[in-house]
């Protein structure tokens, strides 16, 4: 989907601007350029289209749907379903989940989708099929699905909607008063769409700085920072290493395919798989860019939640792959 993205970047950097593709600046800038085209327009597409959604289905009759009808947990369970299938980052997660709040989801069941989206993806099963097999691609993407759906369910048993930075609540108020007057003026989608049009864009141009700011820092660490630096010290298999390596994770940034070939070199030096699967899981869904995205809708308090709540379940998964496998 986003391969001309790509050759854009590749273009700009390694032709235009003529940084060699291997050297620690060129990665990062190319890094750069991809992830913020890519987020930016992910963001203006899904916000635009959830636009459209609250148009025929307004933010209020979807609340009371949910309110009124039992789903039994089933609704962080499909989150994480579709989490699953998205092939997102973390940070390249946050416009859906932005996206959603839009939209008057619940937040304990966009939490489901945001924990599970960059953990879990089809090209990084793939690619787990043909390193580990059937059964580690089993016990990692099941794992991946119920962490985003107990994960989820736990965050919205909390009643965190109130720690929703105020720039959320104004669109949230925004779109109620803007599906009031559609409900009172009965406009046609046509005469709507420019004003659906201008939110999307108000919305991309109120979090632009921290998408710059998020993925300038993971450009960063992907550009710099050494593979082997974790190789060399989380090896020893002792029980301080699998919270030492999702501590060591997450000021990393990178997509689920991208570190499986990483673990795979990991695995391969000794260091346990159930250490190098909670490392993974910790450096695609847990990062400080994602945390410098989020800052635009979460207060700190409750990002702290959020990753606090995540980074145990990652630990504990580490430890439960490690007697399982």
């Amino acid at each position: 989907m986003f391969d001309w993205v790509q050759k854009l970047a590749d273009w700009l950097i390694y032709t235009v601007f003529s940084i060699g593709a291997e050297t620690h600046l060129g990665k990062s800038l190319n890094f750069f350029v991809y992830d913020t085209i890519k987020i930016l327009i992910l963001l203006f597409v899904i916000v635009f289209l959830m636009g459209i959604v609250n148009t025929y289905l307004p933010i209020e009759k979807l609340k009371n749907y949910l309110n009124r009808n039992k789903l039994y947990g089933l609704e962080y369970f499909f989150a994480s379903i579709f989490g699953a299938i998205t092939p997102f980052c973390s940070c390249s997660s946050v416009p859906l989940f932005i996206g959603f709040v839009h939209g008057g989801i619940p937040l304990g069941v966009t939490f489901s989708f945001l924990i599970t989206s960059p953990l879990v993806n089809e090209v990084a099963i793939a690619m787990f099929l043909g390193l580990f097999g059937l059964k580690v691609t089993l016990i990692y993407a099941i794992s991946g699905i119920l962490l985003g759906t107990i994960g989820g369910w736990l965050l919205g048993k909390l009643n965190l909607e109130i720690y929703l930075t105020d720039w959320v609540k104004n669109i949230l108020t925004n779109a109620e008063k803007s599906n009031a007057e559609y409900e009172e003026e009965k406009r046609t989608f046509k005469q709507r769409l420019p004003e659906i049009t201008k939110s999307a864009w108000d919305i991309v141009k109120g979090v632009l700085l921290y998408i710059v700011i998020g993925v300038g820092i993971g450009a960063a660490m992907h550009g710099y920072v050494p593979e082997n630096f974790f190789a060399k010290y989380l090896g020893s298999g002792a029980w301080w290493t699998v919270p030492m390596t999702v501590l060591f994770a997450v000021p990393m940034y990178a997509n689920a395919a991208g570190i499986v070939p990483v673990i795979q070199v990991f695995v391969a030096k000794g260091i346990p798989l159930g250490t190098a699967i909670a490392f993974m899981m910790a450096t695609v869904g847990l990062s400080i860019p994602e945390a410098t995205l989020l800052k635009k809708v979460m207060t700190l308090k409750l990002i702290g939640i959020f990753f606090g709540t995540v980074t145990l379940f990652i630990i504990i998964s580490g430890y439960l792959f490690n007697l399982i496998l």
